[in-house]
């Protein structure tokens, strides 16, 4: 028996696979648990090669409009080319297709009386000539216009980049052919020479049409790639400038380098990637600006910018995650997730209008249909979804009500975490309520002279050792830990039995997990106390190394909290070639706590992806904000030096050595009194510090994103550095 398969599930659980008759662009594939799907290629593509012989796309209108009659069908035409007589044919449905090798390409029987069959008008594949600005060119060009030859997507030599082809399955950057992944007019390539980073492809475009595979929409669906409305009016009420105009602003933005964006007129459009519809302005002085689109799923209108819940966000599940509204965005096999109002590269009906109260926002990690766990889908074009990379929340025990359901409960902002009963190190940072020595005698009151009057350890003299009442306290930094001076007439003092604390010592594993609130420091929002144990507070009275010092665990910046630990420096370590990195040489080292944590280095010249989502944090300036004096954070993407050095953005000051990250709109960013600070990712389950602080124009001005050092670039010198010192 003859039988036709498009695509296959494998089914984990089972370890098997079944083979299906359909696939996404026939009928809705339902998601299953446990189960991937993986579609046969030749089955998802509108376009032919050649004749076209082997076209199984599924468009069924000729090319003057009218619709295809059925293969099967006898009526209004009888065929003399049916599914029988060609069963090799794919001749399924009313698809346009080419049985017969007809050398003008696919074709079909009409439905039109009148007209017998006519040819369709099916694009040729993007093999050796390109549609619109090339964004789907899949042809093996490798030389420049300018006759340089292609450096592999894959190498990082002689120039480093953040499109590594892992991380962007779906922009098929193969060997060293040319490709457009970033919104460029054209295909482009990194190139072999040292001179030329990089530099524009020559391919022709096709003479047929592109294929038509979205519809044109007057309200914003996903990014607004697809809007053809005709507002021509900013967030701010600015009038658009005309796409085909050069004043006042030039641009590539025009009709001609995009030529399927729909650049008409002066209406807002959406032609090169980015997060809604925007233009260029009639004002000088403003070069473009976002603008106000209705939603096509909420009818309200789309501001710039994420929208962010205000209370904590707990990245990890509980139950199956049907109420889980953290930011992972990443599956179990570490691909990116789908936003959940793009169809592209999958198909899906669990859209933020189908599901309004699951929290489908931007491609976070969701669970809108009651499976087992949280998951997405997937922008490989090969893997429609997977679970997510989450792990189940650690719920206290349960409550003495046993209706009462047991929840994590993070730690709000300004609220001191609970002080542990044991210590680190010597424990002189110790704050916990034990108050007997290890024989059992009670302690005398710290600012009590009786039974034992003294005058070197008053709370008035140490304010910063924690001497309270009577509490076992090391405010000399005795090696035996912390002690008191007991009420026992015949014993002084005597140290106290305060047990070790049980600290994990791994770089990049904070014990309380970060809120990772995405823009909304300047425009984030305030961190959860001790949730970024690596941040320090660096200060000084002079510029001499000996007025500095380094202030650790803490929260608020002027708070004199349990956790607080202080370092003097005692020399300055600057980076080669005049970079803006240094290393601060202390004077002892700290001792390592739950508030206190070293951050993992990357390796050496390892370059973060385009997009990857990254975090800072600071005591900076906020801009009016909100959150002065407690550490604040915020996240935002990493934008490749190509991008981020276009004129339109930091217009090449960016150099190898730099890196650049920030929402392209502004409204979140590092300041002022932020600079050495940290840009960390995370990455195989741990932060790692892939920049500095360094320099910006400006704080979270639109197409100004911040300026960090990037560390990989740097390794072998801290290695040195370190070793030498």
């Amino acid at each position: 028996m003859f039988f036709l398969f498009r695509s296959f599930l494998f089914i984990v659980k089972e370890q098997s696979c079944r083979t299906l008759p359909i696939n996404s662009k026939f009928m809705e594939v339902i998601r299953r648990r446990d189960t991937a799907l993986y579609e046969k290629k030749i089955y998802l593509s509108e376009c032919r090669r050649g004749t076209g012989t082997n076209y199984r796309g599924t468009i069924s209108k000729t090319k003057s409009g009218i619709t295809c009659q059925r293969w099967r069908s006898t009526v209004p035409h009888n065929p003399n080319i049916t599914p029988s007589t060609h069963p090799d044919g794919g001749l399924e449905g009313n698809y346009c297709r080419n049985p017969d090798g007809d050398t003008n390409g696919p074709w079909c029987y009409t439905t039109d009386k009148n007209m017998r069959w006519e040819h369709c008008d099916i694009p040729l594949c993007e093999d050796e000539c390109m549609h619109c600005s090339g964004e789907n060119y899949r042809g093996q060009t490798s030389i420049t216009e300018s006759g340089y030859e292609c450096q592999r997507w894959d190498s990082q030599t002689p120039h480093s980049h953040g499109y590594r082809p892992h991380f962007f399955p779906d922009k098929y950057l193969e060997e060293n052919y040319c490709r457009n992944p970033d919104g460029e007019p054209r295909p482009w390539c990194f190139t072999t020479s040292s001179s030329k980073r990089w530099d524009f492809c020559s391919i022709r475009r096709c003479s047929t049409q592109p294929p038509s595979t979205v519809p044109k929409l007057e309200c914003l669906a996903g990014n607004g790639d697809t809007y053809r409305g005709d507002l021509a009016v900013t967030v701010s009420g600015k009038e658009c400038q005309r796409w085909d105009a050069q004043s006042p602003h030039k641009h590539l933005r025009t009709p001609d380098n995009y030529p399927c964006k729909g650049l008409d007129a002066n209406y807002c459009r959406n032609p090169d990637g980015e997060t809604m519809p925007w233009c260029y302005t009639i004002n000088p002085a403003t070069r473009w600006e976002y603008c106000k689109v209705t939603n096509c799923d909420s009818g309200s209108v789309q501001e710039p910018g994420l929208s962010i819940p205000e209370e904590p966000v707990i990245d990890c599940y509980e139950g199956n995650g049907a109420d889980y509204r953290g930011t992972t965005a990443r599956t179990v096999s570490g691909k990116k997730c789908q936003r959940w109002n793009s169809m592209t590269p999958h198909k899906h009906t669990k859209t933020p209008g189908s599901f309004p109260n699951a929290g489908l926002q931007v491609n976070y990690c969701r669970n809108p249909d009651g499976d087992r766990q949280p998951w997405c889908y997937t922008i490989d074009p090969e893997v429609r979804w997977e679970y997510c990379n989450l792990r189940k929340c650690i719920l206290p025990q349960a409550a003495e009500n046993d209706n009462q359901k047991p929840v994590p409960k993070p730690t709000i902002a300004g609220q001191e975490p609970s002080i542990p009963e044991c210590i680190n190190g010597r424990g002189e940072n110790y704050r916990g309520k034990i108050s007997k020595t290890s024989s059992g005698k009670t302690c005398q009151e710290w600012s009590s002279t009786v039974p034992h009057s003294h005058t070197s350890f008053y709370p008035t003299t140490h304010p910063n050792a924690g001497l309270d009442k009577n509490y076992c306290r090391n405010p000399d930094g005795d090696i035996n830990g912390p002690w008191c001076y007991t009420t026992d007439p015949n014993l002084k003092w005597e140290n106290c039995d305060i047990p070790k604390c049980e600290v994990s010592t791994s770089c990049g594993k904070p014990k309380t997990e970060p809120k990772k609130c995405p823009g909304r420091i300047v425009g984030g929002c305030v961190s959860r106390p001790y949730s970024w144990p690596w941040q320090i507070s660096l200060r000084t009275r002079s510029s001499r190394p000996a007025a500095y010092k380094v202030v650790l665990g803490i929260h608020r910046e002027h708070g004199n909290e349990p956790s607080r630990q202080e370092r003097d420096v005692i020399s300055i370590l600057k980076g080669p070639n005049r970079s803006d990195i240094a290393l601060l040489k202390l004077n002892r080292p700290v001792t390592l706590t739950d508030q206190v944590l070293p951050i993992c280095l990357p390796a050496k010249n390892y370059m973060l992806p385009s997009g990857a989502e990254c975090y800072v944090t600071g005591w900076g300036d906020t801009k009016g904000t909100g959150g002065e004096g407690y550490l604040k954070e915020t996240g935002f993407p990493v934008i490749e030096n190509k991008v981020c050095n276009r004129p339109e953005f930091l217009n090449g000051r960016v150099s190898n050595n730099e890196l650049c990250a920030g929402n392209i709109h502004g409204g979140a960013d590092s300041c002022q009194g932020d600079s050495g600070g940290p840009l960390v990712c995370y990455d195989e389950e741990k932060y790692i510090i892939q920049g500095v602080t360094s320099w910006g124009l400006g704080c979270a001005e639109p197409m100004k994103p911040g300026v960090y050092v990037r560390v990989s670039s740097f390794i072998s010198w801290i290695e040195q550095t370190m070793e030498n010192n």
